[in-house]
């Protein structure tokens, strides 16, 4: 830990001399002759819940000419658990016409998402936010964000009590510092900066980002071994007994770098009470503030820390950090990784619809006007909103009475024909954001996404697969947003049209996959896909996966 003191990566240096992440973001937001933010500032702004970033469609065109990259803004909301209220979503509407692009993107941490934000508009946003009730502390940058949790009340009568696990988590990892409220909502510096010691964070916050989530078996709709820290609820006789505890999970790597890898969290044992379940999570992070490299931010997330330490010592630390015991881990079984499309019905006689809302994606098209749909289902008041893992959107806690008037808005707008129309695969597909937005983008992902499926569907008809309902998930980057390397066909971009295909996750999101084929193009993509295919058709077994026919067949191992 001394040397990485004495060898911190820039980003450390910005955050310690950051006054608790305010730096010079104030002045960033007044100067006039530009987009972008001033560079240290472009790194603080995350813990506020933003990314700069550029239209990258438009980036040739703006040099040729001599001019600024068009600098815009992408704000990310904090949402445990991914809930808000109609009252909400009708805000949200109208935040999104009025200062973003005006799609309201459901991400794959159970959030919303706009882009396309310019500087001037962003404290505006915000403080709309701010009237609405919603914020966006800690939705980005090196601390703990948006906690995830199961997203459909069907999952288990004891829904409510674990889904409030996920705020009390949130308000965990929440940083101290007011930082946020005087910069966006001009509240007056404290007098007494000693209120706003962080004893979790201190001046250093942590070496990367952090995530969290909350799985209820036998569905791990969070993926929850993909993350930092997994809590997997413990159910008796709809009583819960506690949490198995994970950790250690992150898919991000990078392309031609073998010390960055994948890695699925590992089972650490069992806790029973809420105290002791919130403060386990406390010292988890803890022990990657003090424990995290913090020299090497490619190498900084908490997989990389407990494969140093090794596992064992790393439980032994957290016992002693915590001041007891962890129990054995308890007998849990996944046997599926879903969102419950369509009408669905909890123990309390409320009624759910998932929407299919592709890669996440809410606008009007000629086609389909989803987003006119759902403000006019808000404006009724008559459903609370939900959001999904895998960019999923559920209308929520509707009354027996109020069912058919939902169901009517819904058909009127062609959304019911929609969803139950759109095939299996096509409905479990994931897709980062990747262009026109993300800076790490290397290749396409949401924007193409859905035409390749087009075209692997007819391979699928072909080989009698169309009902099956194979995992796909694609991103433009290694850094794995999109979760492809927990799916049975995975693609990483690595260069415009080009992908490394992974194949063999299985279906339950507790394997990874292994790289098949390297930057491959969509011609090679399909030809692959329908030998594949075309084997698996003819021999799997009886209720055989494709992730697990092509381990079975030693396709990839």
């Amino acid at each position: 830990m001394k040397e990485q003191q004495q060898n911190l990566s820039p980003i450390e240096k910005i955050k310690q001399a950051s006054d608790g992440l305010r730096g010079t973001l104030k002045e960033s937001l007044q100067e006039q002759l530009t987009g972008a933010l001033y560079e240290d500032d472009q790194a603080l702004v995350k813990f506020h819940g933003m990314y700069q970033q550029d239209d990258r469609d438009r980036r040739e065109e703006r040099s040729a000419k001599k001019l600024e990259w068009l600098y815009s803004y992408m704000i990310r909301l904090r949402l445990p658990g991914g809930f808000i209220t109609p009252e909400q979503w009708e805000a949200l509407h109208y935040i999104a016409g009025e200062h973003a692009t005006g799609i309201i993107k459901v991400t794959t941490r159970q959030t919303i998402q706009l882009h396309g934000i310019l500087k001037s508009h962003v404290k505006p946003t915000i403080q709309d936010f701010n009237t609405a009730g919603l914020d966006s502390i800690s939705a980005c940058g090196d601390v703990n964000r948006n906690v995830i949790c199961a997203a459909h009340p069907k999952q288990s009568p004891i829904h409510e009590q674990i889904f409030a696990y996920a705020d009390k988590l949130s308000q965990l990892g929440l940083p101290k510092t007011r930082a946020y409220y005087e910069i966006w909502l001009d509240e007056q510096p404290l007098t007494d900066k000693t209120k706003e010691d962080d004893d979790l964070y201190q001046d250093r916050y942590l070496p990367r980002k952090f995530k969290m989530a909350i799985a209820i078996p036998p569905n791990n709709d969070v993926d929850v071994f993909a993350n930092d820290l997994g809590l997997i609820a413990v159910i008796e006789n709809n009583e819960l007994k506690g949490f198995n505890i994970a950790a250690g999970g992150g898919l991000g790597a990078t392309h031609g770098n073998p010390n960055t890898y994948p890695r699925l969290a590992t089972v650490l044992g069992f806790v029973d009470t809420e105290e002791k379940v919130l403060k386990a999570a406390y010292e988890i992070i803890t022990i990657q503030r003090d424990f995290g490299n913090r020299s090497d931010r490619k190498l900084s997330r908490l997989k990389y820390t407990i494969d140093k330490m090794g596992v064992e010592a790393f439980k032994a630390e957290l016992e002693k950090r915590c001041g007891f015991a962890l129990e054995p881990a308890k007998e849990i079984v996944f046997t599926e990784r879903v969102d419950y499309f369509g009408w669905q019905q909890n123990h309390e006689g409320k009624w759910y619809y998932t929407v299919f809302a592709e890669n996440g994606r809410v606008m009007d098209t000629d086609a389909l006007p989803l987003k006119t749909a759902l403000l006019e289902v808000a404006k009724t008041r008559k459903a609370n909103f939900r959001f999904t893992a895998n960019q999923k959107l559920i209308l929520s806690d509707i009354s027996d009475a109020d069912k058919q008037a939902v169901h009517d808005i819904l058909d009127k707008y062609g959304i019911i024909q929609h969803t139950e129309s759109a095939g299996s695969m096509r409905k479990n597909a994931v897709a980062c954001v990747a262009f026109n937005t993300c800076p790490l983008a290397l290749a396409e992902a949401q924007r193409y996404l859905p035409t390749l499926i087009g075209k692997i569907e007819p391979l699928l008809e072909k080989h009698k697969l169309g009902d099956d309902a194979i995992s796909v998930r694609m991103t433009g980057c290694p850094n794995g947003c999109g979760r492809p390397y927990v799916a049975e066909i995975g693609f990483i971009g690595t260069a415009y049209g080009r992908y490394n295909m992974h194949i063999g996750g299985d279906r339950e999101g507790a394997r990874l996959n292994t790289k098949y084929k390297d930057n491959i193009d969509e011609a090679a993509i399909l030809q692959e896909l329908d030998l594949l295919l075309g084997k698996y058709s003819k021999k799997r077994k009886k209720g055989e996966t494709f992730g697990d026919f092509v381990i079975r067949e030693k396709i990839v191992s």
